[in-house]
């Protein structure tokens, strides 16, 4: 069972900067989670697969955070969203956010509009699929070696906070 907004906003979570995305999804024969693949040029988090989103903007809303986050990096326009919970923060260890994912539903077939400078394609991934992809993984990031929980799908790997978002998604979803 998803949160509600409010209870997910009102959770301790550690993090100095506050960052939300969004959790897009959409039944098309089981459901299915949009992610993006962010270019393998950028500064930070080169190539990694996570869900739409960002930093919140002075006297922004979280959820509107991860609306205008989507919009900007994919083409979703918020009234194209129907935002049905929330998920727990994240932290993220490196960067210091405390990530609020919001979980809305879309329709299927969407005609993605990529933000060329941060966003190198769109994954829509089934949620079954990712379920049976999980397991423990060696990583190498940096040069340095680490283990950790990942979900892997068609060649795509999901670690880090998205693997995190996304595990306790699924544990919610589950039959």
């Amino acid at each position: 069972m998803l949160l509600a907004p409010d209870e997910a906003l009102a959770m301790d979570v550690h993090g100095g900067k506050e960052a939300a995305v969004l959790v897009p999804l959409f039944d098309n024969g089981g459901l299915h989670a949009v992610f993006t693949r962010r270019r393998h040029d950028l500064r930070r988090h080169a190539g990694e697969i996570s869900f739409p989103g960002g930093r919140r903007d002075d006297d922004e809303a979280l959820v509107d955070t991860a609306l205008r986050e989507a919009h900007e990096e994919v083409g979703l326009p918020p009234a194209a969203v129907t935002v049905v919970g929330a998920l727990p923060p994240t932290p993220t260890f490196v960067t210091n956010y405390a990530i609020y994912p919001f979980v809305g539903v879309i329709e299927p077939g969407f005609a993605w509009v990529l933000q060329q400078t941060e966003v190198d394609e769109v994954l829509e991934l089934s949620l079954d699929e990712l379920r049976a992809g999980y397991g423990e993984r060696r990583l190498v990031r940096r040069g340095i070696p680490f283990r950790t929980p990942t979900y892997e799908t068609g060649g795509h790997v999901i670690w880090g906070a998205t693997a995190r978002i996304l595990g306790d998604l699924l544990a919610r979803t589950s039959r």
